[in-house]
C-alpha cells in the first residue's frame, strides 16, 4: 500500500479595522493619616469620577470596579521596627467607550472629578463586535496557507488533495494599533485620541493530502 503523502503548512492573516470601543482602566488612590478616613475619600473621589463619567454616557454596564484595597504604609525605623506611617486606600475601575470620540471629553471629566486622587493606568482600543474581524484574520490566514500549500506542492510535483486537519493557533493577543496615537494637550484642553486603524491577527495550521498530476481524487 502506497503511504499517503502529505503537506502541512501554517497561515498567517491579519485584518485592519477603525477601532469603534476604547477600554479605559484607571484607578482612584488617596493616602491619609488614618483608616477610615482613607477609606472614606476615596470612595467619595469614586463616586465622583463615576458621577462625570455617567454625565458621558459611560454608566451601567460600561463601568464597572474591579479592585479595592486598604493597606497601611510602612518604614521602617532604627531600633523600633516597622512603623506605619499612614493608609492608602484604592479603588479599580474600567470604563468602556463607545464611540471612542467620546472618550477625550469623559477622560477630562473624570480627571477634574477625580483630582490627585486618579491614576490613569491604561487605554487600550478594540472593537465592540471583535469576532468579526477575527473572522476576516482567520479567512487571510486560511488564503495564506492555501496558497503556501500549493506553492509548495507543485515544487513537489503534485497537487493539492482533501483537507486532514486544520489547527486554530492560539489568538496573538489583544488589537494591536497600526496607526493610533495621543497628543500632547494643556492641562485646560481635551487630550485628543486618534483612534487610527487597529489589527486583529490569526494563524492556522493546516494539513491536506498531496496527490500526483494524475490522481483521481473523486
Amino acid at each position: 500500500m502506497t503511504p499517503v503523502r502529505t503537506i502541512t503548512v501554517t497561515g498567517e492573516g491579519t485584518a485592519g479595522a477603525v477601532p469603534d470601543l476604547l477600554t479605559l482602566t484607571f484607578a482612584v488612590e488617596v493616602r491619609r493619616d488614618g483608616a477610615e478616613t482613607a477609606y472614606r475619600d476615596a470612595g467619595e473621589a469614586a463616586s465622583a469620577v463615576t458621577e462625570a463619567l455617567s454625565g458621558h454616557g459611560v454608566a451601567g454596564a460600561e463601568l464597572r470596579t474591579s479592585g479595592l484595597n486598604l493597606r497601611a504604609e510602612l518604614v521602617w525605623a532604627e531600633n523600633q521596627g516597622q512603623k506605619v506611617t499612614g493608609y492608602v486606600a484604592s479603588t479599580t475601575m474600567v470604563a468602556r467607550i463607545s464611540p471612542p470620540s467620546r472618550a477625550s471629553a469623559a477622560i477630562s471629566a473624570a480627571v477634574a472629578a477625580g483630582g490627585d486622587s486618579l491614576r490613569i493606568n491604561g487605554i487600550e482600543q478594540g472593537f465592540a463586535d471583535t469576532p468579526a474581524v477575527a473572522a476576516r484574520a482567520q479567512e487571510a490566514a486560511w488564503r495564506d496557507a492555501e496558497a503556501k500549500a500549493s506553492r509548495f506542492a507543485a515544487l513537489a510535483g503534485g497537487r493539492l488533495g482533501k483537507v486532514i486537519s486544520i489547527d486554530q493557533r492560539p489568538e496573538h493577543g489583544p488589537p494591536v494599533p497600526m496607526m493610533a496615537g495621543m497628543e500632547r494637550a494643556s492641562a485646560s484642553e481635551d487630550l485628543p485620541i486618534e483612534a487610527g486603524s487597529v489589527a486583529v491577527s490569526a494563524s492556522v495550521v493546516v494539513q491536506w493530502e498531496l496527490d500526483s498530476p494524475g490522481s483521481n481524487t473523486g
